[in-house]
């Protein structure tokens, strides 16, 4: 299996998996902030207080629905990743609707529970999605091929979450204060009917992954045996210090792409000045998600010269640069014509976070069946969810202290000083994400498992084909 060449039909079909993976999690990342704050009326204070609720349920939801999925038996032909992969898709899918659909008398509470069943159902698929991928391709090689189509398909997934709603949704935000009840009825309208379509898409694309993409090796009683209990698993996977210092690494990446989606709406809004004419505001986004796939096979060749840590550091750096014009950026035409410039830059950037990680993942999860002879992918991969999920939390709060100094407690488009509310929004697209992606920088540079160890271990894992 490990020297088999992955057809073109795999290939495609595995990368289908980016659409009820990334299609959901990038939607509910750019939309729901700016749903439930500007057009449901939560305060900055619901928000901060929902979102950190939601982070510390991952605390225990990530953990023990990978461990969950590592200590499952095989189920004949649906496997053990598979027979979670069915179960979660359907729910996931009907989440992009009822995320929109919020009851009038209970909007807070309901806010926190479709967050809640949101993330139960996106872990659960995310998680085991995530740990089949080395477990089907156990080669450098193979995983670099497959890699590239997962991440293509993943911003053309995230291309489409980003268009839907702008496409419908005009404005995204609601243009009065107070607003009118009517305006904001008609606009939550257009955002279940951009849940609806985005649902279906899912639903298509999970089952051509789930059904036909996804072949899963059937597990020898003895490894089965060989897997540690949930609690013993969990304490490996935390006194893996390389470990440790990736998903640290890639916590403050999540934390940079999480803020930029989720204030992304409303600096188009008061900083570019597009209260109306919401398509334009996903046309940029999109700008910066096609850059990403344009700069995915140089990336792969980066990756061949230098070696994927280096290329991760490189591409984290050139971000910072691209990431600067946003402070510079205002309300008038030429902003917003180089505003589209700007965001296809910061594709480089962006495409360099999604295609390495996963690669230095797989290498992570490889040293450790080698150490304990017996891969744990989902563990690892739920773990890691637990921690990057806190990059949620820390970007909720870095919005929430920087719209509670702006005169932006609750969702208010016309405040007193209108050069803080935009130096705000500034900030949080330039400001915090650079000082986030250069303290990762830095924990990549401790990062060992790079060079001649990497190569090492790789050597010795070919010894052992049982662990591929």
């Amino acid at each position: 299996m490990s020297e088999r060449k992955i057809s073109l039909k795999e290939k495609i079909l595995f990368g289908a998996s980016a659409f009820p993976d990334q299609l959901t999690y990038q939607a509910f990342t750019i939309y729901v902030f700016t749903f439930y704050f500007a057009v449901v009326g939560l305060t900055m204070l619901e928000m901060w207080i929902g979102f950190v609720l939601w982070g510390i349920w991952n605390m225990f939801n990530d953990p023990i629905l990978g461990a969950l999925s590592e200590k499952t038996k095989q189920k004949g032909k649906l496997g053990k990743r598979k027979f979670y992969l069915i179960i979660s898709f359907v729910p996931l899918s009907l989440i992009m609707i009822f995320l929109f659909t919020t009851p009038p008398n209970f909007k807070f509470w309901y806010f926190i529970f479709i967050i809640f069943t949101f993330e139960f159902f996106y872990t659960m698929f995310s998680v085991n999605t995530n740990a089949v991928f080395p477990e089907m391709f156990p080669t450098e090689k193979q995983r670099g091929d497959v890699n590239v189509f997962i991440k293509s398909l993943t911003m053309l997934a995230i291309i489409i979450a980003s268009l839907i709603p702008t496409f419908i949704i005009d404005p995204l935000v609601p243009t009065s204060y107070p607003p009118d009840p009517k305006e904001a009825a008609s606009i939550q309208f257009n955002y279940i009917i951009s849940g609806i379509i985005m649902c279906v898409i899912v639903l298509i694309m999970a089952i051509l992954f789930i059904f036909y993409g996804v072949k899963e090796k059937e597990e020898e009683t003895m490894d089965f045996e060989r897997r540690p209990g949930f609690l013993k698993s969990i304490k490996i996977t935390f006194s893996n210090k390389t470990f440790i210092k990736f998903t640290l690494g890639n916590m403050l990446i999540w934390y940079c792409f999480n803020l930029l989606l989720t204030v992304f709406p409303l600096y188009s809004v008061f900083v570019l000045g597009r209260e109306e004419g919401a398509f334009l505001i996903g046309v940029t986004l999109m700008l910066a998600l096609l850059g990403a796939v344009v700069f995915l096979p140089l990336h792969s060749r980066i990756r061949e010269k230098i070696g994927t840590r280096k290329g991760l550091m490189i591409g984290m750096g050139i971000w910072i640069i691209s990431l600067f014009p946003l402070l510079l950026l205002s309300n008038n035409e030429t902003s917003r014509i180089l505003s589209m410039v700007v965001f296809f830059t910061i594709g480089f950037g962006l495409s360099a976070a999604l295609f390495y990680i996963d690669l230095i993942h797989g290498d992570i999860i490889d040293q450790d069946a080698l150490k304990f002879g017996v891969k744990r992918a989902a563990s690892y991969y739920g773990v890691n969810a637990f921690i990057h999920r806190f990059s949620m939390i820390l970007g909720i709060t870095t919005i929430y202290i920087i719209f509670s100094g702006t005169g932006w407690s609750s969702y208010v488009p016309i405040v007193d000083d209108p050069v803080l509310r935009d130096l705000g929004l500034k900030a949080l697209m330039f400001i915090f994400p650079s000082i986030a992606l250069i303290v990762s920088i830095l924990i990549f540079r401790l990062y060992d498992l790079h060079g001649e160890k990497l190569e090492k271990m790789r050597q010795e894992l070919e010894k052992h084909p049982e662990l591929k």
